[in-house]
Parts: C-alpha cells; sequence; structure tokens
C-alpha cells in the first residue's frame, strides 16, 4: 500500500515538472517568435544587402539603448555605396550615435566625398566634425560646390564697404567671395563672419593703397588681386577660391572736406592768437596811457616847485628884477620862433 502511495507521488513530480518545462518552453518560443518578428524585417534587410548585422546584434542594440532601424539604415546605405566593415565597423556606429552624434549624416558625408572623388575624408574625421558642431554634409557640398558670401554680408547695418584712396575721393564697393570648405581646417577654424572682415579689411587696405580713386575704378581687378595675395583665409574653415568685385561707386570728397574743416579750424586758431595780441596791445596801451599821467602829474609837480625858486631867488637876491625880464623876454622870443617855425612847415606841407 505504501509503495502505491509513493508510485503516486512520484508521477505528480514528473508531471508537475513536465509542465514548469512545458511553460518555460513556450515562453521561450514566444520570446523568440516576438524577437524574430519585431527585428526580422530588419534583419532581412541585412541579409538582403550583406550589411553584416545578425539578429543577436540587433538585440543587444535594444539592450544598449541604440535605435537599430538608425544603424541597419545607414550600414546599409554605406555597403551599397562601397564601404567595407574595415573602414567603419556596426560598434563605431554605435559609438558615435550613443556620443550624440547623427550617424546618417555622416554617412551621407562620407558617401558625397567618396562620389566626389577629389576629397579625402575619413569616418574618424567626419565623426569629429559631427561632433564639434558643424554640418559635415554641408561641409562636403561646400568643398564640391563652392559657396558665395557677400560681402558686406546680407542683412547687416552696412551695405557697403566705404574706404578712401590717396587723393581723398571715397569709392563704396560691394564685394562677391567664393570659398570652398577646408575639411582639414573645419574643427577650429574660423567661420563666415571671419572671412568677411578679413576680405573688409583687406579691401579697405588696398583702396587706401591706391594714388587716385581712377585707378580703382580702371581695374577692379586690383582690389580681387591685393587682397588675395594677403592670404586671408588662412586658420579659418575655408579656402578662398576668388574675390569678385560687384559693385563700385563714388562717394564724397572726404579730402576736401578734411582740407576745409581743418583750414576753419586753422582760421579759428588765427582768429583767438589775433584776438590774444589785440588784447595785449590794448592793455600795453592803457599802461602807456597810465605812464603819459604820471609823467604830466610830475611836470605839473615841478612846475609847482618854479614860483617857489623864483620867489626864494627874490629873497635870496641871487636873481634880480631885471634878470627876470631878461628871462622872460628870451622865453617869449623863442616861443614866438617857435610859433613862426610851425606855421612855415604847415605852408611847406599845403
Amino acid at each position: 500500500m505504501n509503495s502505491y502511495w509513493n508510485l503516486l507521488a512520484a508521477d505528480d513530480t514528473t508531471a508537475t515538472l513536465m509542465i514548469i518545462a512545458i511553460v518555460v518552453a513556450i515562453l521561450m518560443i514566444g520570446f523568440v517568435i516576438i524577437v524574430f518578428a519585431a527585428y526580422f524585417r530588419l534583419w532581412i534587410q541585412c541579409v538582403l544587402t550583406g550589411a553584416g548585422i545578425g539578429i543577436g546584434d540587433l538585440l543587444g542594440m535594444t539592450f544598449r539603448k541604440v535605435n537599430p532601424r538608425i544603424i541597419v539604415h545607414s550600414k546599409i546605405m554605406a555597403v551599397q555605396a562601397g564601404f567595407a566593415d574595415e573602414e567603419f565597423s556596426t560598434q563605431e556606429l554605435e559609438a558615435h550615435l550613443l556620443a550624440g552624434g547623427n550617424i546618417p549624416l555622416v554617412v551621407r558625408a562620407l558617401i558625397a566625398a567618396r562620389k566626389a572623388k577629389t576629397i579625402k575624408l575619413s569616418f574618424r574625421e567626419a565623426t569629429a566634425i559631427d561632433l564639434a558642431g558643424r554640418n559635415v554634409l554641408e561641409a562636403v557640398q561646400t568643398s564640391v560646390y563652392p559657396k558665395i558670401i557677400d560681402c558686406p554680408m546680407l542683412g547687416s547695418d552696412k551695405r557697403t564697404l566705404d574706404a578712401v584712396a590717396k587723393n581723398g575721393i571715397q569709392l563704396r564697393v560691394r564685394a562677391r567671395v567664393t570659398v570652398r570648405a577646408n575639411l582639414q581646417q573645419l574643427i577650429g577654424g574660423a567661420g563666415e563672419e571671419t572671412i568677411v572682415a578679413r576680405v573688409g579689411e583687406g579691401i579697405v587696405s588696398a583702396i587706401g593703397s591706391a594714388d587716385t580713386h581712377a585707378t580703382v575704378l580702371e581695374n577692379p581687378d586690383l582690389i580681387s588681386k591685393a587682397v588675395l595675395a594677403r592670404r586671408l583665409d588662412s586658420q579659418t574653415a575655408f579656402e578662398i577660391v576668388s574675390i569678385d568685385i560687384a559693385d563700385i561707386d563714388v562717394g564724397e570728397n572726404v579730402g576736401a572736406r578734411l582740407q576745409a574743416d581743418q583750414a576753419e579750424a586753422d582760421t579759428r586758431v588765427a582768429r583767438a592768437r589775433a584776438e590774444g595780441r589785440r588784447a595785449m596791445a590794448v592793455a600795453m596801451e592803457q599802461e602807456q596811457q597810465a605812464f603819459v599821467q604820471e609823467s604830466r602829474a610830475k611836470l605839473v609837480e615841478a612846475q609847482a616847485e618854479v614860483p617857489k625858486a623864483m620867489s626864494e631867488s627874490f629873497q635870496s637876491g641871487k636873481l634880480a628884477i631885471m634878470q627876470y625880464y631878461q628871462l622872460r623876454n628870451v622865453q617869449a622870443d623863442t616861443d614866438m620862433r617857435k610859433a613862426i617855425s610851425g606855421s612855415d612847415r604847415t605852408e611847406s606841407r599845403e
């Protein structure tokens, strides 16, 4: 009886284990079906295009929080364009995507560079440019098809570059700069604003070194040659292909205006100096008049002493009455002679 119950217990344990095994198998099959259904389309695309990405790789991307659709589509584009796994692998694509890069843009840039055949761009350089914040595809396109930059730039406050030749005539210039992207200096290189600033400085310097404005008007290419000779594209993300003078107009005569302003300033200075000299002369005149008045006062004072001296002479007997009258006669004769001589001079002048 005991053996019977032991047999029944063993049968129940076996049945339980079998049920558990069946449930686990069903779950595993269901999981495989779900995974296969989720990645079947991507896996088929990889198999048909030779991208070399398996179901395990797709499942691993999901666990690593990488969007497998982006990686698959990018890898298929690269394979179809002729790129091999040695040039960049699936793991490198995942790493760049996890770093915040734009994988489709990088792959499209690499394809465009290879199609151009004159641009050397590696996957490492493309990813570095992308992570630096530059549009790597636009840079490649600019290398293939040069870009035109207006100088001054559109939307800026100044519409023309104003410069003055040596003869004082102002010229107003608008230029168009054709540039090509320099992929080797794209990281850390200056942008369009620097190119525009340097070209503007070069144009102003070239016009300023011209003897006359007519020389510039006759040969505008002199400006372009002078600017290109200064290598303004160094340490920038672009290479200057050409500089074309789109428009050049004659402005005002700055030299004449400056000369007029200088002449006016000189006139004001001369007037101030003349006014100073006049004031000094007036002061000296007033001083001389004061000296004259002082001398007259001294003369009057001296004349007042003459009667006193004569009175003392009469009292002391040093001067007699007859001598006094003789002195008066001599003085009267002298005054008459002076009067006569003065009238003769007046008649001779008339």
